[in-house]
């Protein structure tokens, strides 16, 4: 199933477009499953494609694959002999690509430049001297980011100043990924998405047949379920000492939030956690965040796992390894699912989906102010002296005049009342802003009562998981 990806395919058809008046070169990258290849595909799709996907293996087996998709690209015989080189297959194509709008994709770029470290140096050559005649649209495709980041992308790679653009692919919002759910409450797409998270790979493993708690416990709860060792096998595919990594993870998923912490509880040197994180967050697993209004580089920021499927599994199945193993995994579910932990840790999930919503609602024009971030709030209330948070601040953070605040609820039921009561007590401590608007977020739509206690008031809005996925 193909959902989603819009924008990324009017960006794709206006880079093809101006392909047609001279080569344009897209860097394509991001991490696997993220459905960079199925991406490229429906692009390309009816359109005068050159696809071929690199694998990890010889050189020679790689040129002698790329013949044969070009031999039969061009009507050839597949008994033609293989290219010698790089440079002599890229000079082949550029010369039959000369009167062709072509769309050349090289997917797993760095599996072939791995295998022959001359070849980003021999594209170079190549589009210097012959594709730059052309009208090619030549996209090179990569899920290993440090690479793509350093080798393709990077001011020491041949390539450099090369491409004419580059998309680096992310998962799935919530919204996207609900797309992939179509016959679920909106309740059980916030929890699928707090276990599977927006990568689609993960998201169409489901059974649309089976419950939630079937799903979960199947996927991630059986030695042969594909949760179960998906993430530590990204691991190794990305990063050198997977092990450190996972317990860094398991860390932070456990509640670690800040650098020093997290480094006494994955048992990493406080010298050298800087470049663990730093190495995670760039995979987009993790996250560094700080309160609203803060610096970037303020002493109060911290760090979550930013992916739901990683952080889901590093703090529900990872500790539950062992059971798994011995087969013990369905009674792990089955105690995994009613515990008040996971429905904790959905709640904070819920506020991310929540920040979602309010990015989706400013793109589309409908908030009462206009938006130029959304994040959280978190410090000390001097009035009540207690440490507190605004779960959603939405802010025109330009002569800081509007902002909107919200408080989400993933409960049952709840006093609607005194949490929005609440909210705009907590208000000012976000910042000094003229106008402010109220946002409770619930699980439920709440009561009448609580609406009409709201009246005609038009800074005040509650907003359900119904509303959410209300398109």
């Amino acid at each position: 199933m193909f959902v989603g990806r819009e924008a990324e395919l009017r960006s794709l058809e206006g880079l093809y477009a101006r392909a047609a008046q001279g080569f344009q070169m897209l860097v394509v990258y991001g991490r696997r499953r993220v459905g960079k290849t199925a991406l490229l595909q429906r692009f390309s799709a009816g359109k005068p494609t050159l696809f071929f996907a690199a694998q990890q293996q010889a050189d020679v087996d790689n040129l002698r694959d790329f013949t044969r998709v070009v031999a039969g690209h061009y009507d050839l015989p597949q008994t033609m002999p293989p290219f010698p080189t790089w440079e002599d297959a890229f000079e082949f194509l550029a010369k039959r690509a000369a009167g062709e709008h072509l769309v050349f994709v090289f997917d797993e770029f760095p599996y072939a430049a791995e295998a022959n470290p001359v070849l980003p140096s021999a594209l170079q050559i190549a589009i210097d001297h012959s594709f730059l005649q052309t009208d090619c649209l030549m996209i090179l495709c990569g899920s290993n980011q440090g690479f793509m980041e350093g080798k393709v992308l990077g001011e020491k790679s041949p390539l450099y100043g090369r491409r004419t653009a580059q998309l680096k692919l992310q998962p799935f919002d919530y919204l996207d990924a609900a797309r992939m759910l179509p016959d679920c409450t909106p309740q059980e797409r916030v929890s699928y998405y707090a276990a599977f998270g927006g990568t689609p790979y993960y998201l169409g493993a489901l059974d649309g047949s089976a419950t939630f708690e079937q799903n979960v416990s199947r996927l991630f709860f059986e030695g042969t379920g594909l949760m179960y060792g998906e993430p530590t096998m990204l691991l190794r595919q990305e990063l050198r000492d997977p092990s450190t990594y996972s317990s860094v993870l398991r860390a932070i998923a456990g509640g670690a939030t800040r650098a020093n912490t997290i480094a006494d509880q994955a048992h990493v040197q406080t010298s050298s956690i800087t470049a663990y994180l730093r190495n995670l967050c760039e995979l987009g697993i993790v996250e560094r965040v700080v309160p609203h209004g803060e610096a970037v580089r303020s002493k109060k920021s911290i760090y979550r796992v930013a992916d739901p499927a990683f952080a889901f599994w590093f703090r529900f199945v990872a500790p539950f390894a062992t059971a798994v193993e011995a087969g013990l995994g369905g009674q792990v579910a089955t105690r995994v699912l009613v515990d008040q932990r996971r429905a904790d840790y959905e709640g904070h999930i819920f506020e991310r989906v929540c920040q979602q919503w309010v990015v989706r609602q400013a793109q589309a024009g409908t908030l009462p102010l206009m938006v130029t971030t959304v994040d959280s709030w978190w410090g000390t209330d001097p009035v009540a002296r207690e440490t507190c948070d605004v779960d959603v601040v939405a802010a025109d953070d330009f002569g800081k005049k509007d902002v909107l605040v919200g408080e989400c609820k993933w409960r049952e039921s709840f006093d609607e009342s005194d949490a929005l009561k609440t909210l705009q007590r907590r208000a000012p401590l976000v910042g000094d802003y003229e106008r402010r608007w109220y946002y409770v977020f619930s699980k439920w739509p709440v009561g009448k009562a609580s609406r009409r206690k709201a009246g005609a008031a038009t800074d005040v809005r509650f907003v359900s998981a119904a509303d959410l996925y209300d398109a």
